[in-house]
């Protein structure tokens, strides 16, 4: 920390160990944010348009923010921002005012990897946490100590933390523990990795990682081609981490945030992550001695993984099993086609706004929060003038859908791809 101005009094917070885990999700822009909040996230993080590391996407406006932050508010959740680039003295201008702005935009806290912006937001915007960024590959209990002193409530530690270590870092420091639970998973050591800037030279600590891990790459040995003709390209990128299966297991070990990766994911894939895990916790909490894992969970997740699942470091270190050396497998079997707006109970007609193609004729599924799900046959198809439709063909049309049961807005439509 800075020497050059006056330490601020160390956080002496609310709480260090929370009742029961928050559920922690991404929120690429407004609409996501409002999806995860509807579909049982309790927190939410997000990007500004500065200092964060997902500069592809849509990101935050503050008046987006304010926006986004009361609509949280009614459920009982919150919102956080990463600023967790590790800033250049060309970055440093405007931090100030920065921090002050999300502070009055109601930010609950921050996420952030750079001493001088977590210093700074502590002196500037007092009422705003700061929560160590995973950018920080925090893997022992001494480091959580040394941040906890420095006046930090919530740790995010390394993707490549196991479950032994993390019982170790409780065991020693009473602090909140934040960890990844589901999403990617970088092929090196997370947040260190600078393919992105050798190939493309943008920054993967300033917000500009291309995924060059999973482009398509030629093998040569001594200058002749290793690929056979027709053989799938190289590629090195990681599994995607899963741990809907070991709910006991991150609870009992102290894991106060259960945070799941993905701001650049669609609408559907995180309602449905979401959805599922939000079950399966509640589930764990109504009747410890009797939580089995549901397949209905399983099968909502499957839905939209778009890559192999495995369990990261939690369990073992990860083996050449855990990568994905060729093509990229086929995507989610599921597409988002439709989110519903409205429904008369008289007509048993929802209004309903396309996302993607479908037809009459074709096999659907509604899902909404908490478990509500049923399959039907897209039967009969109107604008909102009543004009019968045999396809959806532009997305965004207002329609409406005669379903078999009653829905309610925010509840997805999706269909399988063929």
């Amino acid at each position: 920390m800075s020497t050059t101005t006056k330490r601020v009094p160390r956080f002496n917070g609310k709480r260090n160990r929370l009742a029961r885990p928050e559920l922690l999700a991404p929120a690429g822009n407004l609409e996501k944010l409002k999806f995860a909040v509807h579909y049982g996230a309790d927190a939410v993080y997000i990007g500004g348009q500065q200092y964060g590391l997902r500069s592809n996407a849509d990101n935050f406006s503050f008046e987006e923010m304010r926006e986004g932050v009361e609509f949280a508010k009614k459920y009982g959740a919150k919102v956080f921002v990463a600023t967790n680039i590790y800033a250049h003295n060309e970055d440093l201008e405007g931090i100030e005012q920065y921090l002050k702005n999300l502070q009055e935009a109601g930010i609950a806290a921050i996420i952030a990897a750079d001493p001088i912006i977590i210093e700074t937001a502590q002196r500037v915007a007092p009422n705003m946490e700061v929560h160590l960024s995973t950018q920080q590959s925090v893997l022992n209990w001494k480091t959580v100590q040394f941040w906890k002193e420095e006046g930090l409530p919530r740790v995010v530690l390394a993707r490549e933390t196991s479950f032994e270590e993390i019982q170790e870092i409780k065991n020693h420091v009473d602090i909140e523990i934040e960890a990844f639970i589901h999403g990617a998973m970088c092929s090196s050591f997370s947040g260190r990795c600078v393919l992105s800037n050798h190939f493309t030279d943008r920054d993967s600590n300033r917000g500009g990682c291309c995924q060059s891990c999973r482009w398509k790459y030629d093998l040569f040995l001594e200058g002749a081609p290793v690929n056979e003709e027709g053989e799938d390209p190289f590629t090195m990128g990681s599994k995607d981490l899963c741990m809907i299966e070991h709910i006991p297991d991150l609870i009992e070990v102290g894991i106060d945030s259960f945070k799941i990766e993905g701001r650049m994911k669609s609408i559907h894939y995180v309602a449905s992550v979401v959805n599922a895990y939000r079950q399966a916790i509640d589930a764990y909490f109504d009747d410890p001695e009797h939580y089995e894992l549901k397949q209905e969970w399983l099968d909502e997740i499957n839905k939209a993984a778009n890559r192999p699942l495995n369990t990261g470091f939690f369990l073992d270190v990860p083996g050449t099993e855990d990568h994905i050396y060729t093509a990229e497998e086929k995507p989610a079997p599921y597409d988002f086609a439709a989110v519903v707006h409205d429904y008369d109970e008289s007509t048993q007609f929802a209004t309903i706004e396309q996302r993607s193609h479908f037809t009459v004729g074709q096999e659907i599924e509604f899902v909404g929060p908490g478990g509500r799900f049923f399959k039907q046959t897209v039967s009969e198809l109107t604008d909102l003038e009543g004009n019968k439709l045999d396809v959806a063909r532009h997305p965004l049309q207002k329609l409406r859908i005669r379903t078999l049961k009653p829905v309610q807005p925010m509840d997805i439509m999706r269909k399988k791809i063929k």
